[in-house]
């Protein structure tokens, strides 16, 4: 089940919804919740469900026995050990076993059987949650959490237990013990869902249809695409993959705020950054901020050497690419990132700080795309001659027919989208907003519009899903 599905939007949430409206504690709120969350994540099967049971059993004895080990002198750092080597290990085994063997069949020669283990959907994401919770009892930042149940519900939250963010639970534990929803927050809610779905349904399934044009073909068609075909396809897969997972964060974030639980933002109009230091600050900032606090700086972060920094930086972004995926693209798609970063630090400083802020934008926005090429094809192969044919290699044109005509099909879609992925956007919201403190038009005006938000994108997000069977989710893969 997804979240921008019918079933989901007008059958399961909206149940859960009327649940937390009618249920008037927080206890059974909690069980209700907790109840629907389990239901949630069982849909994709009973296996998938037992073993996120056992990684939330395993944390929630490894974190008392770190507290416990710290109450009585005793060392904290094994308990610590042992709990986070089991999650790491499950991780491991589910997501990486069949990448090992495949790498070694490829490195040797040798004729071994490649494992096919199902992974886990959303099993990275509640992984780094609970690591994240133990780590931070380790720290003295939260106390453990005595009840397993209280702690399997902040692990399988349906609203971002898939999918993002990745909570920390001294974030919202307060939250699971007294959490009221005002009117507002739930209005706030509702249009941020609605908006995340229209993102999805509308702009992120778009997107995904220009890519499949250009990019699910064989490698002839591939080696054949005009250039400006290449860059237009890479354009819309880069959009996709922004609004794909920015839509399913803005979702739970509303979602979120219905039920009085407050998640931190993920996405901040990340395509807008005029470096890439300053795009990774705005894209996926969960896990950024998990590899930072619990990675990096625990490595010694900038307060060491300069060799010791570049190796810190280096182990960061290969783990960030291998989060991302068990495949060696993934892996070149990190250190892709990794190698940007390092120049930017060590050789590039603020040697570019004379160049206007549009020439900023535009060159991260063009490494940005580069890296769609790594991050798109799995196959090495086929990645090759996606990169040869970007930069006309393979003797393809620099435009042909089929560029001219796919992109004068959807030059107003093409202007949506970088509208919608900028501030832009929001501006006559927010002067809509700002003019409604002056005078009775103007906030009667800002009343109109807020209310008529929600059911506009609904409607319209509902009408894109009923008539389009196309609704892939690429980050379902982490």
């Amino acid at each position: 089940m997804i979240f921008a599905s019918l079933l989901f939007v007008f059958l399961f949430f909206t149940a859960n919804i009327l649940s937390q409206i009618l249920i008037p504690s927080t206890k059974w709120k909690n069980i209700a919740m907790l109840a629907f969350s389990l239901f949630f994540y069982a849909w994709t099967g009973l296996r998938c469900l037992l073993i996120m049971l056992t990684m939330v059993f395993i944390c929630k004895v490894g974190a008392v026995a770190i507290e416990e080990n710290g109450a009585a002198g005793k060392s904290k750092k094994f308990p610590l050990t042992l709990t986070v080597s089991a999650c790491l290990g499950i991780l491991g085994f589910f997501k990486y076993t069949g990448f090992f063997f495949s790498s070694v069949a490829n490195v040797t020669g040798a004729d071994l059987t490649i494992p096919e283990i199902v992974l886990p959907i959303g099993i990275s994401f509640y992984t780094f949650q609970l690591i994240s919770y133990v780590v931070d009892v380790y720290r003295g930042e939260v106390e453990a959490q005595r009840s397993y149940w209280k702690l399997l519900l902040y692990a399988c939250l349906f609203h971002q237990c898939i999918a993002g963010p990745i909570i920390r639970y001294k974030d919202i534990h307060e939250d699971l013990k007294i959490r009221k929803p005002t009117l507002e927050e739930a209005g706030q809610g509702v249009t941020r869902f609605c908006i995340g779905l229209a993102k999805k349904a509308v702009i992120a399934n778009g997107c995904g249809a220009i890519a499949d044009h250009f990019f699910k073909v064989n490698a002839e068609i591939l080696s054949a695409t005009a250039i400006c075909g290449i860059i237009l396809g890479l354009f819309a897969f880069g959009v996709q993959v922004y609004f794909d997972f920015s839509a399913y964060s803005d979702m739970a974030i509303g979602m979120g705020l219905m039920c009085g639980l407050h998640y931190k933002e993920n996405f901040n109009y990340p395509l807008i950054s005029r470096s890439m230091v300053e795009f990774w600050r705005r894209w996926h900032i969960s896990l950024g901020s998990f590899f930072r606090d619990y990675v990096y700086i625990p490595l010694g972060g900038s307060r060491c050497s300069v060799p010791k920094q570049i190796r810190n930086l280096f182990i960061v972004w290969f783990l960030t690419g291998l989060w991302h995926g068990a495949s060696w693209n993934y892996v070149l798609w990190g250190l892709y990132f990794g190698l940007i970063l390092f120049i930017h630090r060590y050789i590039v400083k603020d040697n570019l700080s004379w160049l206007p802020e549009i020439f900023k934008g535009l060159g991260t926005f063009a490494l940005y795309l580069f890296s769609i090429v790594i991050f798109l094809f799995v196959d090495l192969d086929m990645m090759a001659i996606g990169i040869k044919s970007l930069f006309g290699l393979n003797g393809n044109a620099w435009t042909n027919t089929d560029f001219f005509l796919t992109f004068k099909n959807n030059i107003y879609f093409i202007i949506l989208c970088v509208l919608v992925g900028t501030p832009l956007s929001n501006y006559p919201r927010t002067l809509l907003e700002k003019f409604s403190h002056k005078n009775n038009f103007f906030f009667a005006a800002h009343a109109f519009v807020e209310i008529l938000i929600p059911p506009v994108l609904l409607i319209i997000a509902a009408n894109a899903l009923a008539g389009n069977s196309y609704n892939p989710f690429i980050y379902f893969q982490f």
